[in-house]
């Protein structure tokens, strides 16, 4: 390419950041930062119907957090501004009065009845439904006579008859489409706002844009586009269209299907890190040619190209992302895993307000004692309930466990140790249970598995010492007077 690589991610701002949109943005922000190119982000706002005007700040945010900065957008400027479409309507006006006045496109003045009322005949005939072109070469005197009945009209574009339109997409190659399929359509509304056919085009040319990354659902717009970019005498960009993502049942994904966390602003609610869901999506269509699958934003930036995109549908598999976080949470500081838990154990009405010194040892301690388990931070509040709850609640092996004859003396001779002990922490408490050991005679599965079925309810868990240190002196010695 021998214009500095310039890209964009365009959404409407109608809520929070979805997974698609953040995958198109993370392959256009990759390969930017690869090539030294630019990477846009700007709003197609002029579906007024479905604008939210918290959309802007949503989307912003969930890139902001997964790290993806931009070049240009509403925030910072640039020098193609500016990057809201309700702000550029001047601009569109120009062209669109260039494209009626070389007769690429014409007034249209039928009315949403009219054309209801053409779809209801074409129906009855059997046919395949589309504009008919009523309006494509009205004379002076019937435009006159719809003016003075009041009618507004909308503009259409005049698509060619007869033609093949033809592209090399990066990633599903040759592409072709008839016109004669297309039918004329509108490009600006009654009330002046053009539709997003045409604005894009306007606001792709100058921004410069020269390559445009998006899913496949918009491989039909494509045709309509180039048609307009020639109409006008403009250079046609690159394109590039991702195949679907779709959930693990292999169905195409909905915004309803709650077998997938689909926004971005959910996974950081959830205390997933933002490098394992950037890693995760970068796969989701992409493959680096080898086994590996872990990577760094900055080994994605070196290696990720569009000639690895795969044509086919990529499958949104949760447990493989639940997977690699806890992945990368094995990895992180333990600092940043307990600044992730906090926020939900507050929410569960574990801990209150501020922590202080010995309260932060503790939680620490906590996330500790979990974090090769957890998949996310919110899991901290299941791992962690016995520490929590007054009532034990114990489990058939545990409850097996516990009729053993051994166990009632074990158990005594270790709430003896605990209600000596001067000191009850993770470093003193293997010297209480070592003289257990030798009070009783019972050491290993005999000495351990009592204790633990004793005071967790489980035969199985986290680090014995750490988890008895995290229930405390009292619990402890309560728990075992209950049992006794």
């Amino acid at each position: 390419m021998n214009q500095p690589l310039r890209v964009r991610y365009a959404p409407s701002p109608t809520g929070h950041l979805h997974i698609g949109g953040a995958r198109t943005a993370l392959f256009d922000y990759l390969l930017a930062r690869r090539h030294g190119g630019a990477f846009v982000v700007r709003f197609e706002d002029t579906d007024q119907t479905r604008h939210k005007e918290s959309g802007i700040e949503d989307q912003l945010n969930g890139l902001k957090w997964l790290g993806l900065e931009w070049d240009e957008s509403v925030d910072i400027g640039g020098p193609y501004g500016p990057y809201r479409q309700m702000e550029r309507l001047d601009i569109y006006q120009t062209y669109l009065d260039q494209l009626v006045q070389s007769g690429h496109a014409y007034h249209c003045y039928c009315s949403e009845a009219d054309l209801e009322q053409e779809r209801a005949e074409q129906e009855a005939r059997g046919e395949m439904g589309g504009y008919s072109g009523k309006c494509r070469n009205l004379t002076h005197d019937q435009i006159a006579a719809y003016q003075a009945e009041g009618r507004k009209a909308s503009i259409r574009f005049r698509v060619p008859k007869d033609r093949i339109i033809g592209f090399e997409d990066k990633v599903r190659e040759h592409v072709e489409f008839e016109s004669n399929g297309i039918g004329d359509f509108i490009i600006a509304r009654t009330d002046g706002i053009p539709t997003y056919n045409f604005a894009v085009i306007v606001d792709d040319h100058l921004m410069k844009i020269n390559l445009v990354i998006r899913g496949e659902e918009h491989l039909s717009n494509t045709p309509r586009q180039i048609l307009m970019y020639e109409a006008l005498g403009l250079p046609v960009p690159d394109f590039a269209h991702l195949a679907l993502i779709l959930n693990p049942d292999r169905k195409k994904m909905s915004k309803r299907d709650e077998s997938i966390i689909q926004f971005i602003e959910q996974y950081k609610e959830l205390g997933y890190l933002p490098e394992a869901v950037v890693n995760f999506i970068a796969l989701l269509g992409w493959s680096p040619g080898g086994e590996e699958e872990m990577f760094t934003k900055e080994d994605l930036i070196a290696q990720f190209d569009l000639d690895r995109v795969s044509k086919s549908p990529a499958v949104f598999d949760m447990d493989k992302l639940n997977w690699m976080n806890n992945a990368y949470l094995k990895k992180a500081p333990l600092s940043r895993v307990v600044e992730l838990c906090v926020p939900h154990l507050q929410k569960a009405g574990y801990i209150q307000g501020d922590l202080d010194a010995a309260a932060q040892e503790w939680v620490t301690a906590l996330v500790g004692l979990n974090q090769e388990r957890m998949r996310f931070a919110a899991e901290i509040v299941e791992l962690s309930s016995i520490f929590f709850k007054e009532e034990l609640v114990i489990d058939e092996e545990a409850a097996a466990v516990l009729k053993e004859e051994h166990v009632p003396v074990v158990l005594a001779s270790f709430l003896t140790q605990v209600e000596q002990a001067e000191a009850f922490t993770v470093e003193a408490i293997p010297a209480l249970l070592k003289q257990v050991q030798k009070d009783t005679g019972f050491k290993g599965k005999q000495l351990f598995m009592s204790i633990r079925s004793a005071l967790t309810g489980q035969v199985h868990g986290p680090d014995l010492n750490v988890s008895l240190y995290l229930l405390g002196k009292e619990k402890v010695a309560s728990r075992l007077r209950n049992l006794l």
